[in-house]
């Protein structure tokens, strides 16, 4: 069997919250800015936390979700995207703690994928409340399954040096794993939250400036010389044959893409797969175009339309030429704010706002998530998208839910676990229109993208038969 080497660290911690993903984007930043070629990963099926590794690292990052991509779907993204003609080195930033998952043995937890990836592991540890006693946890880090190699701790939200010092003491002589720095807390290090998570990129005007000082905070108080030389600690990995992803055929279609701040839940992967499907893709900002271009397909993503539902409702030019091409049969896939786009009307505050009326119900938004978690879908019809019998794996998280009956629309989907758009089902089909909360990976759903492209090349065909 081949070997490959793909020098590459997991940065993880001991709970949510601990401060990983700072740390994550003051380590990128740092490389990047000395000319280390980095990539990067996010582990689990978070769209936010990747836009802030893009700006940090100036390179793509991929997410990397054993529950929706399987194995050797994350082998086979990872070792695709990590650059190896590049000879980049590979940081995985995890989700929640190191040991947090859904199933019981934790082959889908943070620990899992380092231990899918033989991936060693930087822990970021939180050191408030507690001196000496901070090396039981982190024993317990070592000892519970799935097993990993901590390769190095970083102590953040320190009090004092006299505080680090009985914690680095206390570590190194119990766990015999290095501390590799001591982080102070400062409260400017702190990336504003909302109801989704982090805030985008796009919503925070110092985005670049909270970068930068992350990294002159990790520079001065970390080794990072010795961070850097733990990339090269990971095995070499086996070779795995990669799938095809696509059939290398370009120019079958153009998609358009609504790409913008209200728009801007896409994985990487995903418009990789359909590019790789012979799609050109056109982005459209959906908040200043007022028409749409010339193409054969259209993706609505998922954001947050709620935080510009003024522009959108009102940029009715761009409604009405949705509104014509979907009646006119164009392919049209939307999930969750698009879903939202699509619906008649959306409450939220106390305005109601116009949308695109594609859908038959209205939208209203809760004060808790009305779908958050994995979700696991069942086709019982056939469809241009999906077959009868197609099971789905696939992510929510919306406080959205319709407020007026839904029993006009066909879906696609029985909700088996989740959520979705009724607490029972999910996927609103209509013409060559597919609708759904969930969040779909292509490399979970490998003919997802190739079933897209294929409806948007056979609508272009007919277009063009229709003009001659």
């Amino acid at each position: 069997m081949d070997l490959v080497n793909l020098p590459r660290l997991m940065i993880s911690a001991a709970h949510k919250s601990a401060g990983k993903t700072t740390i994550s984007l003051g380590i990128l930043a740092s490389l990047a800015s000395r000319g280390v070629p980095i990539r990067s990963f996010k582990k689990g099926p978070d769209y936010i936390d990747p836009m802030w590794h893009r700006l940090a690292s100036g390179s793509e990052c991929y997410n990397l979700d054993p529950y929706i991509m399987g194995r050797y779907g994350c082998i086979g993204s990872f070792q695709r995207n990590s650059g190896m003609e590049s000879k980049s080195i590979a940081l995985i930033e995890g989700n929640h703690g190191l040991h947090d998952g859904f199933s019981l043995d934790g082959s889908d937890s943070t620990a899992g994928l380092a231990q899918m990836l033989q991936a060693p592991v930087l822990l970021v540890v939180d050191s408030r409340k507690t001196n000496r006693g901070i090396a039981a946890l982190v024993m317990g880090m070592q000892a519970m399954p799935p097993n990993v190699k901590i390769a190095g701790v970083l102590l953040n939200q320190v009090s004092s040096s006299r505080q680090a010092d009985k914690q680095k003491q206390a570590i190194e002589h119990y766990c015999k794993v290095p501390v590799l720095g001591e982080i102070p807390y400062d409260k400017e290090l702190v990336i504003p939250e909302r109801h989704l998570g982090l805030t985008t990129v796009a919503e925070t005007s110092d985005a670049v400036q909270f970068i930068q000082g992350a990294a002159e905070r990790v520079d001065h108080y970390c080794d990072m010389e010795a961070i850097h030389s733990l990339f090269y600690q990971a095995p070499p990995m086996p070779m795995q044959r990669i799938a095809s992803f696509g059939k290398g055929i370009s120019g079958r279609a153009r998609i358009g893409v609504f790409r913008d701040a209200a728009f801007c839940f896409y994985y990487p992967d995903n418009l990789n797969s359909l590019r790789n499907n012979g799609a050109e893709l056109v982005f459209i900002n959906a908040l200043q175009e007022i028409s749409l271009p010339d193409v054969d397909a259209l993706y609505l993503g998922g954001g947050f339309p709620e935080s510009f539902f003024d522009v959108l409702s009102a940029n009715r030019g761009l409604v009405k030429e949705v509104q014509e091409r979907v009646e006119a049969g164009m392919p049209l896939y939307a999930e969750c704010g698009g879903l939202i786009y699509l619906c008649r009307n959306a409450t939220y505050g106390t305005k109601k706002y116009p949308l695109a009326g594609i859908l038959p119900f209205d939208i209203g938004f809760e004060h808790y998530p009305a779908g958050h978690g994995y979700v696991d879908l069942k086709s019982t019809t056939d469809s241009p998208w999906f077959r009868k019998g197609d099971q789905i794996r696939a992510h929510e998280f919306h406080y959205a839910r319709p407020i007026t009956p839904t029993t006009g629309c066909s879906c696609q989907f029985d909700v088996i676990r989740g959520n979705g758009i009724t607490g029972k089902s999910d996927g609103v089909l209509y013409r060559n229109l597919f609708a759904s909360f969930a969040h779909l990976h292509a490399v979970g759903n490998p003919g997802w993208a190739e079933t897209f492209v294929s409806l948007a090349e056979e609508f272009k065909i007919r277009g063009h038969r229709e003009r001659v």
